[in-house]
C-alpha cells in the first residue's frame, strides 16, 4: 500500500467569533491548507470534513466552489479529526485517490458538554443525578488514577502550568496568559479533583489539512511530513471509560481504547514509543494528559509525578508534549481538535513553529485524541 504524506495544513484561530458561523471559520483553514500546500480546491478528488454542531460539513462545498468532489462526513466525539484523518488515510492507501483534503470545525456555546444520556446508551437515571457531565466523568476517571498510582494534585496543576505557558506563545489559542501552580491549585473546584484552570473550554474554530500519495508529495513541498500510521478503537468491557454506570471487577479490567489504538499504530508505523520526539495528547482536563501520558507509552503508570516535575515534558524538555498550549489553552471545537494538533506537528517538523519551536526539529511525533463514550484515534507522523 502507498504512504501518506501530509503536504499542507491551515488553521482558523481558536476562541470566540460572534457573528461568524463555523462553515466560514471552515473555508477559511481550507484555504490555508490549500495555499500551503500550493494547490487548489479543484485539485482535490475528495474530502473528509467532521463536526459536531455542523450537521453537513459537506456545505463547505457552497464557500470552496462546486466540483461534484466527493466529501464524506464523520462524527466520532472528541476522536471526530483523528477519525476523519483515518478515513482519508484509507481512501489513498487504498489507492482509490491520490490527493485529498481533510478539514474539522465547530463553534459550541461556553459551558460543559451534556446531552441526553440515552443517545449515548446511558440509561435516563444517570442523566436525572446529574452524572452526564463532562467535568464529573473526567474528575472521577483522574481521582481513581490518582488513587491508583499515586499522582498528585501539585502534577495536574503543572500540566496545567505548562499548557498555559505554551499557549501565551500560541498566536491562534484562545487563553495566552500564563497562569502559576498557585492560582490553578487556587482556582474554583469544579469536579474533584479537577479546578477550574484544569479544564479545558468548548469553543469555536477550524483546521484543515491536505493529504496525498507519498509517491508524489514532491511535487508539493521539499518537507513533507508522513502520515505512517492512524488508528482508532472504542471502548472493550471492563476498561474504566466515561460513561459507564458501573466498574468492572479489578479481576476482569482491561486496557483503555487509546492503549489498543496507540499499539496497533506503533506496529503499523514500525516504531516504538521510545522513538516520539513531540507528542500532542487529549488533554481535556489535566488529568486526561496524565493518564494519556502512559496510555500512549510515554511513560509507565505512575511515573507522571517525576517525569512532568523534571520538565521533561515542556517545550524545552526530551518529550514535549502539547507544544501549542494543547486543549487546556486553545480551547476545544470538537471537530477541528485533532487537526489541530496535526497542524502543530507539522509546523514543529518543518521548523515553523516560532517562539514555540522546539530545538532539533523533531523527526518523528505522536497524535492522540480521546471522546466520549470511550473512542480514541492515534497517528504517527514522521519526517
Amino acid at each position: 500500500m502507498p504512504d501518506v504524506a501530509i503536504i499542507g495544513v491551515g488553521l482558523h484561530p481558536f476562541g470566540r467569533f460572534p457573528g461568524k458561523g463555523a462553515l466560514t471559520m471552515g473555508a477559511e483553514a481550507v484555504r490555508a491548507a490549500l495555499a500551503d500546500a500550493g494547490v487548489t480546491w479543484a485539485d482535490m478528488q475528495f474530502a473528509v470534513g467532521g463536526s459536531y454542531e455542523v450537521d453537513q460539513p459537506d456545505a463547505l462545498v457552497a464557500e470552496l466552489g462546486l466540483t461534484g468532489v466527493q466529501f464524506t462526513n464523520v462524527y466520532n466525539g472528541c476522536a471526530t479529526a483523528g477519525s476523519a484523518l483515518a478515513v482519508a488515510s484509507q481512501a489513498i492507501r487504498l489507492g482509490e485517490y491520490e490527493i485529498g483534503l481533510v478539514v474539522g470545525m465547530d463553534k459550541h456555546d461556553p459551558g460543559a458538554f451534556t446531552a441526553e444520556p440515552t443517545d449515548y446508551a446511558c440509561p435516563p437515571w444517570y442523566g436525572e443525578m446529574g452524572l452526564f457531565l463532562t467535568t464529573k466523568f473526567f474528575g472521577m476517571k483522574i481521582n481513581r488514577y490518582m488513587h491508583d498510582f499515586g499522582i498528585t494534585h501539585e502534577t495536574l496543576a503543572d500540566v496545567a502550568v505548562k499548557n498555559f505557558a505554551n499557549g501565551s506563545l500560541n498566536p491562534n489559542a484562545l487563553r495566552r496568559k500564563p497562569l502559576s501552580r498557585e492560582e490553578i491549585l487556587g482556582s474554583r473546584m469544579l469536579n474533584y479533583p479537577l479546578t477550574q484552570y484544569m479544564f479545558c473550554s468548548p469553543d469555536e474554530g477550524a483546521a484543515a489539512a491536505v493529504v496525498c500519495n507519498a509517491s508524489i508529495a514532491h511535487r508539493f513541498t521539499d518537507q513533507p511530513v508522513y502520515l505512517r500510521s492512524v488508528v482508532t478503537r472504542t471502548r472493550s468491557y471492563g476498561a474504566y471509560e466515561v460513561h459507564n454506570t458501573s466498574a468492572a471487577p479489578s479481576s476482569l479490567q482491561v486496557p483503555a481504547p487509546t492503549v489498543n489504538a496507540a499499539a496497533k499504530a506503533y506496529e503499523q508505523a514500525g516504531i516504538g514509543p521510545e522513538d516520539i520526539q513531540i507528542a500532542q495528547l487529549q488533554d481535556t482536563d489535566a488529568g486526561a494528559e496524565v493518564i494519556h501520558l502512559a496510555e500512549v507509552g510515554l511513560c509507565a503508570d505512575g511515573e507522571q509525578n517525576e517525569l512532568i516535575a523534571s520538565g521533561a515534558t515542556a517545550l524545552s524538555g526530551r518529550l514535549p508534549v502539547n507544544t501549542d498550549g494543547g486543549l487546556i489553552a486553545n480551547g476545544e471545537p470538537v471537530g477541528a481538535s485533532g487537526l489541530r494538533q496535526v497542524h502543530e506537528l507539522v509546523r514543529q517538523m518543518r521548523g515553523q513553529a516560532g517562539e514555540r519551536q522546539v530545538a532539533g526539529r523533531p523527526r518523528v511525533a505522536l497524535a492522540q485524541v480521546y471522546g466520549a463514550p470511550g473512542v480514541a484515534a492515534v497517528s504517527i507522523l514522521t519526517t
